[in-house]
Parts: C-alpha cells; sequence; structure tokens
C-alpha cells in the first residue's frame, strides 16, 4: 500500500554520504533518496553481488545518480579499519553518515571475527569502530551522523556481566542490548562532538516495524526460513495497519540525516501510536536510552573492546 507522507530533505548536491546496510531494505531507500538530493554516496557492503544490484536498482529510479561501492564487513574491526583508511586517503570530506546496518536475532549464538556476539560486534561496536574512523573526515564535513536503533531498545538492558553472552544466549535479549548500546552511542557522540568542538551533529532514529529482511529467512546468520514474525507483518503492512511499510521505514532515519530542521541529541521515529508505523517525527527517548552514565560507560567499554578511540 502507498504511503501519502513523507519528509523533506536538504539539497545535498556537492556532498559525501556514507549508508551502510544500503544493499537492501530501509538502507537502499535510505542511499536512493540522498543520492537523488544530489549527494555522492558511499554504500559499504559485505555482498559485493548485492551492492551492484543495488546500484542498478538505484539507477533504474535516479539515472544521475553518483553512487560507490566499498568493501565493508561490520563484524570484522579489521574491515572496518581498511575502509576508514582508504576514506581517509581520499581526503573527501563526509556531509552524512547514516549507520544503519544490522542482524537480528540469530538462533543461535554465533561470533564476530574478533570473538565479540554478533549482533553487539556487528549492530554496535563495528558502527562505533567505523565512526571513529570517519572521525577526521566528518569534522571537516560538519557531517551529521544518525545511528538507527530499534523498537526492540524500548525495553530490556545492557548485559554488563556477560556482554557477549558467553553464558546464557538470549537472541532477543542481545538483540535489545546492541540496539540501545546503538542509541546510546548515538546520543553520547552528541555531548561528546559539543564538548570538544568536532562540528558533529549525532541524532539517532529508529524505523518502527516494517517486513524488511532483518526477521527473513536469511542462511548466513542460520535461520533457513522466514519467521511467523515477519509474515504477520508483511500481512499488516500491505493492509496498512499498525506498522510501517519498507517505505516508510526509512523516512525517520532520513529526516535524522537529512531533513532541514534535524537535531543533535534528538530522537526520530514514525508518529502513529506505538510509533511502529506512520509519519516520521521527533519522539520521547525510551527509558533505556536516558541514562547519560550508562552511555558514557557504553562509550569506555566499546574503546577498550574494540582497541579504538576518538582522538
Amino acid at each position: 500500500m502507498p504511503i501519502d507522507y513523507d519528509t523533506a530533505i536538504d539539497d545535498l548536491s556537492g556532498k559525501r554520504a556514507v549508508v551502510t546496510g544500503a544493499s537492501d531494505g530501509i538502507g537502499i531507500g535510505i542511499a536512493a533518496r540522498l543520492a537523488a538530493a544530489g549527494a555522492e554516496v558511499i554504500m559499504p557492503v559485505r555482498n559485493a553481488r548485492k551492492g551492484e544490484a543495488a546500484v542498478a536498482t538505484i539507477r533504474t529510479q535516479h539515472p544521475q545518480a553518483k553512487l560507490a561501492l566499498e568493501d565493508l564487513d561490520l563484524s570484522s574491526l579489521a574491515s572496518v579499519a581498511a575502509l576508514g583508511r582508504k576514506l581517509c586517503a581520499e581526503g573527501t570530506p563526509i556531509h552524512v553518515l547514516v549507520n544503519n546496518a544490522g542482524v537480528m536475532t540469530p538462533p543461535d549464538r554465533q561470533t564476530t571475527a574478533d570473538g565479540f556476539e554478533l549482533q553487539f560486534g556487528t549492530n554496535h561496536l563495528g558502527h562505533f569502530a567505523l565512526t571513529a574512523h570517519l572521525l577526521p573526515l566528518l569534522r571537516a564535513g560538519r557531517a551529521r551522523v544518525t545511528s538507527q536503533t530499534s523498537v526492540a531498545a524500548r525495553s530490556g538492558a545492557i548485559n554488563w556481566d556477560d556482554l557477549n553472552w558467553d553464558h546464557s544466549y538470549d537472541g532477543m535479549a542481545a538483540y535489545r542490548q546492541s540496539k540501545i548500546a546503538v542509541g546510546l552511542f548515538g546520543l553520547e557522540l552528541s555531548r561528546r562532538s559539543i564538548a570538544a568542538g568536532w562540528g558533529i551533529t549525532s541524532n539517532i532514529a529508529h524505523p518502527g516495524v516494517a517486513p524488511t529482511s532483518l526477521l527473513a529467512a536469511r542462511p548466513e546468520v542460520g535461520r533457513a526460513k522466514d519467521t511467523l514474525g515477519v509474515r504477520l507483518i508483511r500481512r499488516l503492512s500491505a493492509r496498512g495497519l499498525i506498522v510501517g511499510t519498507v517505505e516508510s521505514a526509512k523516512l525517520p532515519a532520513l529526516q535524522a540525516a537529512g531533513s532541514p530542521g534535524a537535531k543533535g541529541g534528538a530522537f526520530y521515529g514514525p508518529q502513529w501510536p506505538g510509533h511502529v508505523g506512520g509519519p516520521p517525527g521527533e519522539q520521547k527517548l525510551w527509558k533505556p536510552l536516558r541514562d547519560n552514565a550508562n552511555a558514557a560507560r557504553v562509550w569506555t567499554v566499546s574503546e577498550e573492546l574494540t582497541g579504538i578511540t576518538f582522538a
């Protein structure tokens, strides 16, 4: 069902944007919209074939789109560092960074190349490291950084005693932790940018609930078939009930990253009851995202785990 609402985007001509997870789902829509606004969009992807297909799809809609694929596996700190080195060597300022990619609820505990629980390591630590590596370019572009959290982050907590879920893996609890960490990081980045004069505007967004590939069959995370949840979400979405669509789900992050009035330290999401669907807008922080001490602790722990600092 087509949506009847949208969000305004700045003219981004002559600017560079980086969007993770841009090979499908919400990410491809975010990349397409930023490209349509004139930005040169860097699309770091793990799967080159999917990335090439995404570029072709975007160019059918926007033939003049400026797009560039780069290699990135967020579950490998070496891969993240390699992309950071490459883009920093190019020296082109980055004006928009959307930390969008993610993995959700593998049935069994999996780990990253560096031994972290897969969701925490990919969704949070990978983006933390990427943002740190790109800091000189983000400062040069006085960038807007938008980190994509999730409705899962409205409950749950950071499992401080077992961040990597070595002792009692719970896929959804681990996913909640990863997305709470993403949100706390985005808010802490805003505070630290202001305190240090980095010139970066950092905010957070969430897409609500939509029939994306996160809960679909994904053999690479051990899910052989679609979950019951994603099948229900598809039915509701097709009927315009309660939840959003893939088209609507991209709008909060686009508003946060590209709209004229978006603010640092703010939280953007769908505005229907429950914040799972509807037009985008600013909303109140969920309880797990309000603890500034936890945000500072997440930052410190992330520096220790990745060995990377925001110097």
